[in-house]
């Protein structure tokens, strides 16, 4: 269900049964001797496709009658392992936990649920939702009303419906309409409507977005963006703010999300792992051109400046030799 086409690996497929029983008579070691060899695991899991790896669990699995997960839970550690394990799971599963772990204990990272359900196609909202029934028991909609509340809990349950509009045609009576209706109810009163904002932002498509943005700019001197900025606040900004930024230029917003999460002090690995794993074999190459162009730097040298050791070679494998 997840378009691999922008991927700019060129790998094969399917694996042949001869690599296979190598690459996993390389994991059987890590079961039973001590010390583990980062590099080997770093060319064997990062360096193929989401579809090579689940045949390489699944050989895995057949010759030890373990999870290859559970193997390398206990050899690896920190956030090497996170992006390991990452990789070991596929789309939905990822997806899934990303979106169970910002949900986890106390408060939310409502953020992570914002960037998901904001970014993700109707096939891949309605295979992360099975897949986290699957998994964790529980509808995906009904987790969100319990940990959110208000106009954002509203917004990502729209999203969460997985039927917003992919059409590519745009309706430009309808943009004209749409743009209107998002300054009155906005800029041009006091006190925002913030349903009307909902309303057209997660169920247009974002062809038909950029048309609205567009139109916009007939009614108000400032651009939608910053007319978020300055009429919302808070975690129901963010989530609009990302609806309207993905779907203007999406590599672009997962860019800025990558120079957040390494900007001053510290660095949010969650955030660096789940975007470059979870855009791997999607547009990380348009993600990687973005940042050279906004930020004067190639993503390449901002983690090898924020981050070290096995976690940045394997980050750094992701983002390919460009």
């Amino acid at each position: 269900d997840y378009d691999y086409s922008g991927y700019f690996g060129k790998i094969p497929g399917i694996l042949s049964s001869r690599i296979i029983k190598n690459m996993s008579s390389h994991f059987r070691l890590f079961s039973s001797h001590e010390g583990v060899d980062e590099a080997t695991i770093v060319e064997v899991i990062a360096k193929r496709s989401n579809a090579q790896r689940q045949q390489i669990k699944e050989a895995y699995q057949q010759s030890t009658g373990k999870p290859l997960a559970d193997a390398l839970k206990k050899a690896l550690k920190s956030d090497f392992e996170e992006v390991v394990l990452a990789l070991l799971m596929t789309p939905p599963e990822y997806d899934a936990f990303e979106m169970k772990r910002a949900m986890k204990g106390l408060g939310t990272k409502e953020a992570v649920l914002s960037e998901i359900l904001g970014t993700r196609s109707n096939k891949e909202i309605t295979a992360m939702k099975n897949t986290f029934k699957e998994d964790y028991g529980q509808l995906l909609d009904e987790q969100i009303k319990g940990e959110v509340s208000g106009d954002l809990e509203n917004t990502l349950l729209a999203l969460c419906k997985a039927t917003r509009s992919e059409d590519h045609n745009i309706d430009d009576g309808l943009a004209k309409s749409d743009a209107k209706a998002l300054f009155e109810a906005g800029e041009n009163r006091v006190g925002t409507v913030c349903s009307v904002l909902i309303d057209v932002l997660t169920t247009r498509s974002e062809a038909q977005l950029c048309k609205i943005f567009q139109h916009y700019g007939k009614y108000s001197k400032q651009g939608l963006a910053k007319v978020l900025e300055s009429e919302l606040h808070g975690d129901l900004e963010d989530c609009l703010m990302a609806l309207v930024k993905s779907a203007w230029n999406k590599p672009a917003f997962f860019a800025e999300k990558l120079h957040l999460a390494m900007k001053g002090l510290g660095t949010n690995t969650d955030t660096l792992t789940r975007i470059l794993v979870s855009r791997s074999e999607i547009d990380l190459l348009k993600i990687i051109q973005e940042y050279k162009r906004m930020y004067g730097k190639p993503l390449q040298e901002a983690i090898l400046q924020e981050t070290s050791g096995d976690y940045e070679k394997i980050l750094l494998t992701l983002c390919g030799t460009q």
